[in-house]
């Protein structure tokens, strides 16, 4: 292919393999830059978490038990039901209640 035939935009002795490789890499690397800015906005939101909860704790307020309704709200109710369920009939079983 002889200088003229080459787009503007490309250096004469660029190959298709290297524009490639170079548009790959910057995809690679763009992806990693978004996962490590993801990876620090959660790592706020975690110590955000954590000062929530301290703030319950210092009200008064047990956090293992909100942590637990916390995980209860997000289960559909028959799970949830489900759970209660089995829960109580193990605690019979072994004469826990």
């Amino acid at each position: 292919m002889s200088e003229s035939n080459v787009a503007p935009f490309q250096k004469p002795d660029s190959t298709d393999a290297d524009t490639q490789r170079d548009a790959t890499a910057a995809r690679l690397k763009s992806y990693i830059e978004r996962v490590e800015r993801l990876e620090e906005e959660k790592a706020a939101i975690t110590e955000d978490v954590k000062e929530v909860f301290g703030e319950a704790k210092s009200s008064g307020f047990d956090v293992k038990t909100i942590r637990k309704i916390i995980r209860l709200r997000k289960m559909d109710i028959e799970k949830r039901r489900e759970e209660e369920e089995l829960l109580e009939l193990y605690k019979q079983a072994i004469g826990l209640e």
